[in-house]
């Protein structure tokens, strides 16, 4: 059973709130998983932007059972594979493809500071290519407008690979402050360092803090000694070094 499969049985066990955040560029829906144990505070955490990365998928899903058995407050909202075209693209054709179906690099395709990053291109491409406006793909559009709906207090957004957290998008005084606080309570859950992403731009986490001026932290889990896609043979250390992380993020934020 790959990813995919499995996430439609995980859909369809499932049997708290659940729903679909929209729709991906072939049409195919976006699952979302809510774990409601009290109303404050609200977490978004998404996985698999990138196809190659659908190792996160796994992840999410098992942080959705893991919150809703142990969790003891906050909201969270749990969308394990946002880029569900990409990842068949990954998964049956080509291991390394990292876009969406029309060759979007989706991190790249959020209204803030769009096109500004050192590694964007504006030709189509399996990575790295910023589409022709912000947020011109399905996928961006339907993570925006749940997002706005939802109104988080904090996002969580997990990549792969490097272990490694990003929190940095050009915020200062008290909301840099406040932002790594959270951010180093997290770096100290996983031990994984906290990193500056230079100049990367127009990705989920910086729509978050730039737009929303909320905290929003990117977590790259997987060794850098392992390659894409990593083996779902290592999900479950992957996922112990990460277990506590949005626990932690409700008595951070």
């Amino acid at each position: 059973m790959d990813v995919l499969e499995q996430l439609k049985a995980f859909y369809s066990e499932w049997n708290l709130d659940k729903g679909y955040i929209g729709f991906t560029e072939n049409g195919n829906l976006i699952p979302f998983f809510k774990v409601a144990k009290t109303e404050y505070p609200v977490i978004i955490a998404q996985y698999a932007i990138h196809a190659r990365e659908y190792i996160t998928a796994y992840i999410g899903m098992m942080q959705a059972k893991d919150f809703a058995a142990r969790g003891e407050k906050g909201t969270a909202y749990f969308i394990p594979a946002v880029n569900l075209d990409g990842i068949a693209e990954a998964l049956y054709f080509d291991k390394t493809y990292k876009a969406n179906a029309r060759q979007v690099d989706l991190n790249v395709n959020f209204d803030a500071n769009w096109g500004g990053g050192a590694k964007n291109v504006r030709y189509k491409a399996t990575e790295n290519y910023i589409g022709e406006y912000p947020f011109s793909e399905s996928e961006t559009r339907a993570l925006r407008d749940f997002t706005l709906s939802v109104k988080p207090d904090v996002t969580v957004s997990y990549h792969s690979k490097g272990e490694e957290i990003y929190w940095e998008f050009f915020q200062n005084g008290v909301l840099r402050a406040r932002d790594y606080e959270i951010a180093a309570a997290v770096s100290a859950a996983t031990g994984y360092p906290l990193k500056s992403a230079g100049r990367s731009a127009g990705g989920y986490k910086d729509w978050c803090i730039q737009k929303l001026r909320i905290p929003a932290l990117t977590i790259e889990v997987g060794s850098d000694e392992l390659t894409h896609p990593i083996g779902v043979e290592h999900a479950e250390e992957i996922f112990a070094k990460n277990k506590d992380v949005i626990k932690v993020l409700t008595e951070k934020v």
